[in-house]
C-alpha cells in the first residue's frame, strides 16, 4: 500500500486529508478478509479527496473518500449527495465516505439518510459493504468542539436561544431577535450561524426560524452548567399557605422587570407538578434577596436549610419569567426544565415530566 501525496494549497488542509487517508488505511486493515491495494490522495482537480481500492474474497472495491474540514450538519448535507454521485461512477461503484474531524450524531444520523458511510478522526465509523460491517462509536469529542458548543449556551448567547425557545414557529430578523434578547447585533449573528451550521435552525424568507427545536434543548440539557450565583442556603418558619402568600407578595412588587423568582423543583410545582419537596428554591439579584428575606422572615442556615436562594451574577434571567398564576413569577419552563435536570435523579424525573407536559417538540 502507498500513500500518493498531492500539493495543495493550504497545508492545513493537506494535514487533514492525510490523516483521513492514515485512519481510512487503518480501518480497512481492521478487518482480515481485505486485502489493500491503495489508499491515495487525489489530484485537486478531483471530485473526490481520497480513493481506496482493496479486495475482498477476491473481488474489487472502491472507496470514494470526501474530506471536510468542519463536520457541521449542514457542511454535511451539502457534500453528501454530490459524493454519492462520484461513487457511482466507479466500476465497480465505489461506497462513498464521508470524512471530517468530528461528526456529531445529528451528522451521523445524515450520512446514515443519504447511505454514505462515515469517518472521523475521534474514531466515530461506520462502513458496509457487501458482508462487511464496520461501525464504531465513541462518547469524546475534541476539546475545541467541546468549547465550541458550549460556548452558543453561555449567559449571552443564552438569552437568544431563550427568546427563540419561547416560541419555535415564530420568523426572526436579526435587529428584532437582538432587541428581544437584549444583545448586540454581532452576537446575535454568531448565534445565528451556529445554529444554521447544526440545521437547528433556518433561514426563511421571514427570517431565522427554528427548524429543530428539541434537538436544540436535548444538545443544551447535556451541555447544560447552572448560571453563576452565590448559592444561600436559608430556614424560614412559614409553611404551606402562609408561605406561598409572603413568597408571592415579595415576587410581584409591581416591577417591570421582576428580581427574584422561583426556580427548580418551586418553579416546576406551579408549571407541571410532580411531587412536592420540602425545599423552596428561587433566583434573586441583591434587591429580590432582601425583599425575599424579609417576606418570608429568613435566617442563614448552614444545615438544615428549606430555602435556597441563588444571587445571580447574570440578570439576563430574569428577561425570560413566566406567571402561571397571580404573583407566581417562575423560570420559563426551558429554564426550569435545564435546573431540574441537573437535580439529581428526583430532578431528573420532573424534568421528564414537564418535558412531556410544556415542550413537546419532536426529537
Amino acid at each position: 500500500m502507498h500513500f500518493q501525496q498531492m500539493l495543495k494549497t493550504h497545508l492545513e488542509v493537506n494535514d487533514l486529508e492525510t490523516q483521513a487517508a492514515e485512519a481510512v488505511a487503518a480501518l480497512l486493515r481492521s478487518v482480515p478478509a481485505i486485502h489493500v491495494e491503495k489508499v491515495e490522495l487525489t489530484p485537486p482537480s478531483s471530485s473526490i479527496d481520497i480513493f481506496a481500492e482493496f479486495s475482498l474474497d477476491g473481488n474489487r472495491r472502491f472507496l470514494a473518500c470526501e474530506v471536510k474540514p468542519i463536520g457541521q450538519p449542514r457542511h454535511v448535507r451539502a457534500a453528501l449527495f454530490q459524493l454519492r454521485k462520484t461513487a457511482e461512477k466507479y466500476d465497480p461503484p465505489a461506497m462513498p465516505i464521508f470524512i471530517a474531524p468530528y461528526l456529531s450524531q445529528e451528522a451521523q444520523a445524515l450520512c446514515r439518510e443519504f447511505d454514505v458511510g462515515y469517518l472521523d478522526l475521534v474514531g466515530n465509523a461506520r462502513i458496509a459493504f457487501d458482508t462487511v460491517f464496520i461501525e464504531r462509536q465513541v462518547d469524546a469529542k475534541p476539546p475545541a468542539i467541546q468549547r465550541n458548543l458550549k460556548s452558543i449556551f453561555k449567559p449571552k448567547s443564552a438569552q437568544v436561544l431563550r427568546v427563540l425557545l419561547r416560541d419555535p414557529d415564530r420568523a426572526w430578523r436579526v435587529a428584532d431577535l437582538a432587541q428581544a434578547s437584549d444583545v448586540s447585533l454581532g452576537h446575535v449573528s454568531n448565534v445565528r450561524g451556529e445554529l444554521v451550521d447544526r440545521e437547528w435552525a433556518e433561514v426563511t424568507d421571514d427570517g431565522l426560524r427554528l427548524s429543530q427545536p428539541g434537538g436544540l434543548l436535548d444538545a443544551w440539557r447535556d451541555a447544560y452548567e447552572p448560571p453563576v450565583g452565590e448559592r444561600m442556603g436559608f430556614y424560614t418558619t412559614l409553611h404551606g399557605q402562609s408561605f406561598e402568600v409572603s413568597a408571592r407578595r415579595a415576587l410581584s412588587a409591581g416591577r417591570a422587570t421582576p428580581n427574584a423568582v422561583f426556580a427548580s423543583f418551586s418553579a416546576a410545582h406551579w408549571l407541571a407538578p410532580y411531587g412536592r419537596v420540602s425545599t423552596q428554591y428561587f433566583y434573586a439579584d441583591s434587591a429580590g434577596l432582601a425583599a425575599l428575606s424579609d417576606a418570608l422572615k429568613l435566617s442563614p442556615s448552614t444545615s438544615g436549610a428549606n430555602v435556597i436562594i441563588t444571587v445571580l451574577k447574570d440578570h439576563g434571567l430574569f428577561n425570560d419569567v413566566t406567571q402561571p398564576a397571580p404573583g407566581v413569577v417562575c423560570t420559563s419552563p426551558v429554564q426550569t426544565y435545564l435546573d431540574l435536570g441537573v437535580a439529581g435523579e428526583r430532578g431528573a424525573e420532573a424534568a421528564q415530566h414537564l418535558r412531556q407536559e410544556l415542550l413537546p417538540w419532536p426529537r
